[in-house]
């Protein structure tokens, strides 16, 4: 992504960013340097970039395919209110809070096998019914066939613990 730095006198504290065709341009005090505005510049990236991904994900798909999974493995009894992507998880697959019904997926994973993101989608959907790792929950989960498979890669790319 190409930066744009954009100084000027009259701002005296506060460093802006914002994406402009493509490029993010930086507004900054005009006393800055480059050095001093490094690490502002890194971290004003990485929000950009992650709104970015948050927005082009949460496009409903997910949101269809929760339903599906709802309809196939668990006979349409869950309810769920909201399914989303979310770019502030990073060490773990999803999360669910059961009491609002609502489910984030890490964006991490987006780009995994779908029989992986399925799995992650029912782990948490499981979580509708029962909210903790108990025998109860793990025999939902395993009503998806390739439950252990994905498990297995969540493993191997170091985002799963043995939870059992």
């Amino acid at each position: 992504m190409e930066i744009r730095i954009v100084r000027s006198r009259r701002r005296k504290k506060t460093i802006e960013a914002r994406q402009i065709e493509g490029r993010l341009e930086i507004l900054a005090p005009a006393f800055m340097t480059d050095e001093e505005l490094r690490p502002h510049i890194k971290r004003l990236k990485t929000r950009i970039l992650k709104r970015v991904v948050k927005s082009e994900l949460n496009d409903g798909s997910l949101q269809k395919r929760a339903e599906l999974l709802n309809k196939r493995y668990f006979g349409n009894m869950l309810r769920l209110d909201s399914i989303k992507w979310v770019t502030n998880q990073e060490k773990r697959f999803g999360s669910c809070t059961p009491g609002k019904r609502s489910i984030r997926i890490s964006h991490m994973i987006s780009a995994m096998p779908r029989f992986v993101i399925d799995y992650v989608i029912i782990h948490e959907l499981a979580h509708l019914k029962e909210a903790n790792h108990g025998r109860k929950f793990w025999d939902l989960v395993y009503l998806f066939p390739k439950a252990e498979r994905a498990r297995g890669y969540l493993m191997a790319v170091g985002m799963e613990q043995m939870e059992e």
